[in-house]
């Protein structure tokens, strides 16, 4: 008898490193509501979310993209930064919206 796990173990090899980098992503979400590659430390950007390993606040990485930036310019203006990056931001975003408001707003006075 076969069971789920089995049904994915089976798939994984087929996956393509995307495919698996996502659905670790959804694993971990799924695991404890956090989202990959976004951290919150307190005295770090003010304890705001931001890019793991980083000082870019995910806020103002949002209030870019409403912004009109793109993220080849995101990229290029924050070296530091991995296309993953960006889809983790967004990723907390669309998780997060209401904090991501209120950073936004707090921080534009």
């Amino acid at each position: 008898m076969s069971t789920g796990l089995d049904a994915i173990q089976e798939m994984l090899p087929q996956l393509s490193p995307g495919e698996k980098a996502q659905l670790l992503q959804w694993v971990a979400r799924d695991l404890g509501g956090t989202t990959p590659g976004i951290d919150k430390t307190p005295g770090v950007c003010g304890g705001e979310a931001r890019v793991m390993r980083t000082r870019i606040p995910v806020w103002t990485l949002e209030q870019a993209r409403r912004l009109g930036v793109s993220e080849a310019t995101l990229l290029a203006s924050y070296p530091t930064l991995a296309a993953e990056d960006l889809g983790n931001a967004w990723n907390y975003v669309r998780l997060n919206a209401a904090e991501i408001e209120r950073a936004i707003a707090e921080n534009e006075d």
